[in-house]
């Protein structure tokens, strides 16, 4: 715990309910970010920025608001709370704002979850330029006379967190990140300009892939869509990658928040303990793993961190409810926010998947779209690659998936061995049969 910080918290807290607060919870936080890009063998952007700020949710009178500052300084912050408290008085009554039983806040792990980098320091300059060309210099390599321009980044980053609440509650965080990507647009018929990229983000520096490796993907991904171009319209089996996933399952998660159920913008409301996919989907909410770039000891509200089964071979099981929403739903919270969301492995390659699928689409891509909340329609452009026995055809775009996340889901027939680890969704890849996919 950061003592300095911590001091300071409480003493906004007792400054806030000597100006007139019910209640307060106090978040200061301190980070830094910092960001090397080069273009054409050469740095195109140097950042560098540290910053400090402080909020406050304020009770008062029934009423709810939440400030923010920057200035720090003792009596500055006397005078922006005293603010803050009247014009928290002059808002509309809201009787389900309050601060969480503190029994939720009980039972918080003690294990250390990893997420500081104790090497964070040594990271210098030079490495992060290093680093930036060394992504470039391997996709312009593999990407070769089909090059257009290559952009590579390292951003990287730092964070401190302290929460303080009135009644009673603590909390500390704090966490480091590494963020190298790469970005290739390559020549191809005509006017076409097709760009891919790949990028990898982890809390060590340590467990990132090489980044010639992060290169050359990124050079691979955007040469696989040379030559691409719609194909009829089909009833097909397609595999959607890895790192597309989470994309994909958007619309859903966004249905598993209290707010949209409350607000009867949610398809999946009535349906806790029912069957919404096949029984290949399974989704678990882990807060604790190691190193994990979601993982947390508590959430947004204090509310202890628990690891819960939202998907259960296909049956929903949970749905994301935080203090305020629980209040207005008579329903007990769970959290309000997805820490590291995991889909259980299968077993098999996508590869072999592939050899056995016959004909089928290999979805590396995602264009505009949308879904809605409120019905669970959902349409996509989708870009990737046409497959027979598990050898690539050609390559396709401007194509489109349109369903309903209820008779989508159900067609999931195979989980990939393969979780993008690279990330706080943890998906692997994942098959549906008898998909509509719409061309020419």
């Amino acid at each position: 715990m950061n003592k300095e910080m911590l001091e300071l918290c409480a003493w906004v807290v007792k400054t806030a309910k000597g100006a007139g607060a019910d209640a307060c919870v106090v978040n200061l936080d301190a980070n830094r970010t910092v960001e090397v890009s080069y273009r054409d063998r050469k740095p195109e952007n140097i950042k560098e920025a540290s910053t400090k700020a402080l909020n406050v949710q304020v009770f008062a009178a029934g009423r709810y608001s939440v400030q923010s500052t920057s200035d720090l300084r003792q009596q500055a912050l006397r005078d922006f709370l005293g603010n803050a408290v009247i014009a928290t008085r002059l808002l509309a009554e809201d009787p389900f704002r309050s601060l969480p039983d503190p029994k939720y806040y009980e039972g918080r792990t003690p294990a250390d979850l990893e997420l500081q980098d104790a090497a964070y320091d040594s990271f210098s300059p030079e490495n992060r330029h290093d680093m930036a060309k060394a992504l470039e210099s391997a996709c312009l390599q593999a990407g070769g006379d089909k090059v257009v321009s290559v952009t590579s980044q390292v951003e990287d980053g730092s964070q401190e967190s302290v929460m303080v609440a009135s009644n009673g509650f603590e909390g500390y965080s704090r966490g480091t990140y590494y963020a190298p990507f790469a970005q290739m647009t390559a020549q191809d018929a005509g006017d076409r300009r097709p760009n891919g990229y790949s990028y990898a983000v982890t809390v060590h520096r340590g467990d990132l892939p090489r980044p010639e490796e992060i290169g050359a993907l990124a050079a691979r991904r955007t040469l696989d869509l040379l030559g691409a171009k719609k194909i009829k319209t089909e009833t097909l089996p397609v595999i959607i990658e890895n790192q597309n996933v989470g994309r994909m399952l958007n619309g859903v998660l966004g249905a598993m928040f209290g707010r949209s159920i409350q607000q009867k913008r949610s398809f999946l409301a009535d349906k806790k303990g029912q069957v919404i996919a096949s029984r290949h989907l399974t989704v678990v909410d882990d807060p604790f793993i190691p190193k994990g770039l979601g993982s947390r000891h508590f959430d947004a509200d204090g509310l202890a961190a628990r690891k819960r089964v939202l998907i259960e071979a296909g049956v929903l099981k949970e749905f994301f409810v935080d203090w305020y929403y629980s209040r207005k739903l008579g329903w007990e919270p769970t959290s309000g926010s997805p820490s590291n969301l995991v889909i259980p492995p299968g077993t098999r390659s996508v590869k072999e998947i592939m050899k056995d699928l016959g004909r089928g689409i290999l979805i590396t891509g995602f264009i505009g779209g949308n879904a809605n909340p409120t019905t669970g329609d959902t349409s996509i452009g989708i870009i990737g690659t046409l497959f027979e026995k598990g050898e690539p055809v050609q390559a396709v775009s401007e194509m489109n998936i349109a369903d309903n996340y209820l008779k989508f889901l159900p067609k999931l027939v195979e989980v990939a061995n393969d979780p993008f680890l690279y990330s706080s969704t943890r998906f692997p890849s994942m098959v549906f049969e008898n998909v509509v996919v719409s061309g020419l």
